[in-house]
């Protein structure tokens, strides 16, 4: 079978369990499992989703394991699906349930799957972004793909220029064509999160390019949250006419996701003391850099839940009906969020796979409901192994090993 199967890996940080209301549908199978797991709850057993209308699953290798010892038996297993990939920043689906992967540094977007290699996914170079330019925490970034694409075969990408970060629309194959420029670049707080909302327009995140300053200035699209059309224009109904800006006072946001209930949520890297996830809303000032994590002036919101920086520095964010997961790059794990109706976090945080993989960056849930999670151990601050950079896939279980 193609893929490289792990070991299940067991839940860290476990409290006693949570009482979660009853949940009328779950979008996903990640989510279902999910919410049994954070139960602790035992005889769940998953079988095939139903196909997604986003496109019908890939062709995934299956997991093999054994039942975790203890407790409820469950268990998360974690399928290498790529490998030997150099920075793998951005994760979008295509309808075909294969992915495109941008590559930080070498400015390339990927497709990965649907087919299957002797490696697991087959992964194949589809076009190098022209005008690229890397260094630091710039380059290829974020990339989403049109909820049209079935008929426009149209992409987003979020990139570093010679001048400045900038939003481009292209089919594959064919030059970009920039669509918003002029958003601060720098060797570090570039932001880079790519993503259309339910609402279908496209958001993208920023960050203050390290002048401090750029996320409280009005003026300038540094530290902000934006929110335009695919042709780059202003979206309808943001919060001041003729401006792309959705919210502001952020210091290097990247990822983002929206739950079931359409709230959207982002991950935040703090200075020194605090990472955030915050809920994103319309006109929301997050405080940076008056404000680091919770505090006391009712002019910013505050963060739902917070981490010192050493245990997070998160840039992925993923969503599977109301759970939130991170991946973590200096904290080296993912974090699972769960989320009572009105937002707030139930129970305490949990973390997952904590120095397993080393760096964890991009995060992602699938058309099959399973989520993946990239590493990022060839950014110059991991210790890479000789299969990084990687994909993983990552499904829930109970004692039942190879269902997903």
């Amino acid at each position: 079978m193609p893929g490289s199967p792990v070991r299940p890996a067991r839940l860290g940080r476990v409290s006693p369990p949570l009482a979660y209301p009853r949940v009328r549908r779950l979008r996903t199978a990640l989510a279902a499992s999910c919410a049994a797991l954070l139960l602790g709850t035992a005889g769940c057993a998953l079988g095939e989703p139903e196909p997604d209308p986003a496109g019908a699953p890939p062709n995934l290798p299956t997991p093999s394991s054994t039942a975790s010892p203890g407790g409820a038996g469950q268990q998360v297993v974690a399928t290498v699906l790529a490998k030997g990939l150099e920075v793998p920043w951005g994760i979008a689906f295509l309808p075909d349930g294969g992915a495109l992967v941008t590559e930080r540094d070498k400015g390339r977007i990927l497709q990965v799957g649907p087919e299957s290699g002797p490696d697991g996914l087959a992964v194949r170079p589809v076009q190098t972004v022209p005008d690229v330019v890397a260094g630091g925490e710039g380059g290829l970034l974020g990339i989403a793909v049109s909820p049209a694409y079935a008929r426009d075969r149209t992409v987003f990408v979020y990139y570093t220029a010679e001048d400045d970060n900038r939003i481009a629309k292209m089919q594959l194959g064919q030059a970009p064509k920039p669509i918003l420029t002029g958003i601060p670049k720098s060797g570090t707080h570039n932001g880079g999160g790519l993503g259309f909302g339910p609402d279908g327009h496209l958001y993208a995140s920023t960050g203050d390019a390290g002048r401090t300053e750029n996320a409280q200035d009005a003026k300038s699209l540094g530290g902000k949250v934006l929110r335009i059309t695919p042709d780059g224009r202003p979206a309808p109904g943001n919060p001041t006419a003729g401006s792309p800006v959705w919210s502001t006072g952020h210091r290097n946001v990247q990822g983002f996701a929206w739950t079931s209930d359409n709230k959207m949520y982002a991950v935040e890297f703090g200075q020194n003391t605090w990472d955030e996830i915050n809920q994103i809303n319309k006109g929301g000032n997050y405080g940076w850099p008056r404000v680091e994590g919770r505090g006391d002036d009712k002019r910013y919101v505050n963060p739902i839940t917070q981490w010192p920086t050493g245990d997070a520095s998160c840039s992925g964010l993923a969503a599977a009906d109301r759970l939130l997961v991170t991946a973590c790059l200096r904290g080296q794990r993912l974090w699972l969020v769960e989320l009572a109706g009105n937002g707030t976090v139930l129970g305490q945080p949990r973390d997952l796979l904590t120095g397993r993989y080393g760096r964890l960056r991009a995060a992602a849930t699938a058309p099959d409901g399973s989520l993946w999670v990239s590493t990022s151990n060839r950014d110059g601050r991991g210790t890479p192994t000789p299969e990084d950079d990687r994909i993983l896939r990552l499904v829930f279980a109970d004692g039942g090993a190879g269902r997903s």
